[in-house]
């Protein structure tokens, strides 16, 4: 599930040479920093209520994205796979090339990530409406929906990275910036719970057509073209459109809130014209970074169960538990409970730490699941996994994110000299989840078409139901286990976590003080 998103995290600020801070600078500017470095609960609202965006957009297009194509625009199951293969793998490459490019962009009179996300903004909810529409040319369907799946993707990514490389940026005091990430992770699942109920609750009245019999496929779906079930599907798409229109305009309303309500800094060696690490080495310097690749490979496999979960969610419930008019309040059910369980994950990370949170919240998902995959169709029983599996969706939203600030200011402490590395971190953790994501929902959708799925049907063969079984239950339990398996590796714990607290504080205190030199800030990293 997209993605969450209590992190303690550090600003590079403190890590430069003093003689690039001493430069101009005034005594009334080291003695009141923390003044500057306060948000208020005005501004920790405005910076969360622009994760909802792409929460909204990404929930809707997981969950429903598929049996969009499959039953209303009626693309076949293996040209369905090549659009959301492909749509996801470009999705993935983009993240690295907007995060190159954000970090080659220049300081304006907006700041330097802010024009990114207000000029993608018009462009992406033109794109995201244009992909729940139905267009009159049966033969260019495919190419219609890679090419605004993809533009849409291209331009939320102009959004997204810039907005999530500026947790860095809102403050350089790591209890601000913890703060701001729990409103963050909070309003980000609440997009998820509007991204569901809009799509799924305006989608769920619509007379969705399907077939009963369908021995010849495509004489069946030719046929029911012309009679009543046209205006059904007519209807279904309809409600699409609908839902389109209504989650774009809360996407505006959410960019112009973040846009009016937060102040992006700027760093002090910026106003001095430090030049950043130049892109390329950085990526080197990133990529070799040990605890930030431990933390992708962990997070890799388990937001691939999740992602797995979500692809094939509405299709498990239609077909393999016939819960066709349910699946909706299902998932509205799982969103909810992810979003009233945020602030205790938030509560638990802070008294037990975030591994230990990791491992408790993420496979908590797992007796559920195999819950699921034994006992028969029970619509009680499936409201109660929903519920369970929403506890562990918002461990989910939340630990990545969370953990992602510790891992910079790891790398902070370790090359104190490298700036401008923040959205080369964010974008490449993205970059990989995405590529794997698009791998997977590939795959299950050509394991559908293997198996012998049937548009429009109203049930499926036996081969089909067990291929979706499979899909949403064992096969996200064991990326789970292979995922809390790779978190043994994972280094930073809260001991080394407050050590390097402490410090990030020691850096920036010398490089205040008169006395510091770039030698000295160089030895102190060292020997922290």
């Amino acid at each position: 599930m997209a993605k969450g998103e209590g992190a303690e995290s550090g600003s590079a600020t403190g890590l430069l040479p003093t003689s690039i801070l001493q430069v101009g600078e005034r005594p009334a500017q080291v003695k009141e920093p923390k003044k500057k470095q306060q948000l208020s609960i005005c501004n920790k609202l405005c910076y969360a209520v622009g994760g909802a965006p792409y929460q909204m957009t990404g929930c809707a297009l997981g969950f429903f994205l598929q049996i969009y194509l499959l039953d209303v625009a009626q693309v076949d199951p293996f040209s369905a796979s090549i659009i959301l293969f492909v749509g996801r793998a470009w999705d993935a490459f983009t993240d690295p090339l907007v995060g190159f490019c954000i970090s080659k962009s220049s300081w304006t009179c907006l700041g330097r990530l802010m024009p990114w996300i207000i000029f993608s903004t018009p462009l992406a909810i033109i794109a995201y409406f244009l992909i729940w529409f139905v267009p009159d040319f049966p033969q260019g369907q495919i190419l219609w929906y890679l090419l605004f799946y993809c533009l849409f993707e291209t331009l939320v990514t102009c959004f997204h990275v810039p907005y999530s490389a500026l947790t860095m940026f809102i403050s350089t005091e790591q209890s601000e910036r913890d703060s701001a990430t729990a409103y963050r992770m909070t309003v980000e699942v609440l997009g998820t719970v509007l991204g569901t109920a809009i799509q799924g609750q305006i989608v769920g009245q619509a007379n969705m057509p399907c077939l009963e019999d369908l021995k010849d496929s495509a004489v069946a779906t030719e046929d029911a073209n012309h009679t009543h079930s046209t205006t059904s599907l007519r209807e279904t798409k309809n409600a699409y459109l609908l839902a389109a229109g209504a989650i774009a305009s809360i996407y505006v309303i959410c960019a112009v809130i973040l846009v009016l309500g937060v102040r992006e800094q700027r760093e002090a060696y910026e106003t001095q014209q430090a030049e950043p690490i130049p892109f390329f080495r950085g990526l080197r310097l990133v990529m070799s970074h040990g605890p930030y690749i431990k933390l992708i490979a962990g997070f890799l496999f388990t937001s691939l169960a999740f992602m797995l979960v979500e692809g094939n969610f509405a299709l498990f419930c239609t077909y393999t538990l016939g819960f066709r008019n349910e699946f909706q309040n299902l998932l509205l059910a799982i969103m909810l409970s992810a979003t009233f369980t945020i602030p205790f994950w938030q509560w638990f990370l802070t008294q037990f730490g975030k591994k230990t949170a990791v491992y408790i919240g993420i496979s908590s998902a797992v007796p559920f699941l195999i819950l699921v995959a034994l006992i028969e169709s029970n619509l009680i029983v499936t409201y109660v996994v929903a519920v369970a599996a929403g506890i562990s969706v918002a461990a989910a939203f939340l630990l990545p994110w969370s953990m992602l600030p510790d891992v910079i200011d790891d790398f902070h402490l370790k090359h104190p000299h490298s700036h401008g590395t923040e959205p080369i971190f964010f974008s490449f953790y993205v970059f990989f989840t995405k590529f794997a994501s698009g791998v997977s929902l590939g795959v299950s959708t050509l394991s559908l078409d293997f198996a012998g799925y049937q548009t429009r049907g109203c049930s499926q063969p036996a081969p089909v139901r067990f291929t979706l079984k499979m899909l949403v239950t064992m096969a996200p339990i064991v990326l789970i286990l292979l995922g809390l398996l790779l978190f043994e590796l994972y280094p930073i714990d809260e001991e080394k976590r407050r050590q390097n607290k402490k410090a990030l504080q020691a850096l920036r205190e010398e490089a205040s003080s008169s006395g510091c030199s770039d030698t000295d800030s160089t030895e102190l990293a060292s020997i922290l």
